[in-house]
């Protein structure tokens, strides 16, 4: 019998965190998350279970509400990016969630990299 496509995301989205949390040794997670139309991305403690960095396109001084492209998804990334230094994090991890590392997702990742997130 065929999943569903929201069973199928759902999945995957567990199978990439758990991969992914064996390997995080006490680096918060970047977590992103991808609408129709918008995108965010938390900077995520684990152990203490707090955010500690997050930026979306609904911010209304970016101007980029509604606005769910590569370009968008780029400013999110260099924002998380400048607002994770700020708050002294340079090491995390990528957790992508249950989408594919491609386009808006993809750019994001890019995007925080130039600014200077390691992941």
């Amino acid at each position: 019998m065929a999943s569903s496509k929201l069973q199928l995301f759902l999945k995957r989205r567990l199978r990439v965190r758990n991969q992914l949390r064996k390997t995080a040794n006490g680096r918060p997670r970047l977590s992103v998350h991808r609408s129709n139309k918008n995108i965010s991305v938390q900077l995520i403690d684990d152990l203490n279970g707090v955010t500690i960095a997050a930026a979306s396109s609904l911010e209304k001084d970016l101007g980029l509400i509604g606005k769910n492209n590569v370009e968008a998804a780029a400013k999110i990334g260099t924002l998380i990016a400048e607002r994770a230094k700020a708050k002294g994090v340079e090491v995390c991890y990528f957790d992508r969630g249950g989408y594919l590392y491609h386009g808006k997702v993809k750019a994001l990742a890019d995007a925080a990299r130039e600014g200077g997130l390691k992941f």
